[in-house]
């Protein structure tokens, strides 16, 4: 989503802690002829940054990674300026005792992930910070499951025992929370992402 960005603004600078998706970003950039991205390793619970630094800190589904999404949070309003915009996109749980179902799921075939958080956590995550949000909003993305799947290059034993649990959940029997359904003769299930805005207070 930097790539995005740069176009519209002086400088990008984009974190990540694996030096391999650093080198993908840059050779990307490079590729788009894109000459004011900046690639830093790092830690969202710990920028390497001074406060008050950025105009625009961007998140986009990442804060399901983080063991402390409240830390990570706090370190990108500290390096926000006053005025300043903060926008996160993450996907969202799912509801009641199937949001620790679905977690589950999402672990088994991305071992990185944590946990996923309801929209009125991420909005909680904004007025604790001092951020005014501008818009929240929401939309509903139908995801492939052998899509899903080859994404994260997840082993084939694993990707067995979830096409197993999701095709048990369409026929009936215990549910995922994915809400999974057959389309095509393909698996489908839908992945709601959530976009908050807020603005930091001066």
């Amino acid at each position: 989503c930097g790539r995005s960005f740069a176009p519209r603004v002086r400088t990008v600078v984009c974190l990540d802690a694996t030096p391999s998706m650093l080198e993908v970003g840059r050779r990307a950039a490079e590729n788009s002829g894109l000459g004011n991205m900046v690639f830093v390793r790092g830690y969202a619970e710990e920028l390497p940054f001074l406060e008050n630094s950025f105009t625009i800190v961007f998140s986009r589904l990442a804060f399901h990674h983080f063991a402390d999404a409240e830390a990570a949070f706090s370190e990108m309003a500290r390096v926000l300026k006053p005025g300043g915009k903060l926008a996160m996109i993450d996907m969202e749980a799912a509801e009641g005792e199937l949001r620790e179902v679905r977690d589950e799921i999402e672990t088994l075939r991305d071992p990185s992930h944590v946990r996923n958080l309801r929209r009125e956590e991420m909005e909680a995550l904004f007025s604790a910070h001092g951020m005014e949000i501008e818009k929240c909003g929401a939309i509903t993305i139908p995801q492939r499951l052998e899509s899903w799947l080859s994404l994260t290059k997840t082993p084939q034993s694993v990707c067995r025992e979830i096409r197993r649990r999701m095709q048990a959940d369409i026929d009936g029997g215990k549910k995922t929370g994915f809400c999974p359904y057959i389309q095509e003769g393909d698996i489908f299930f839908p992945q709601r992402w959530v976009l908050t805005m807020g603005r930091k207070r001066r």
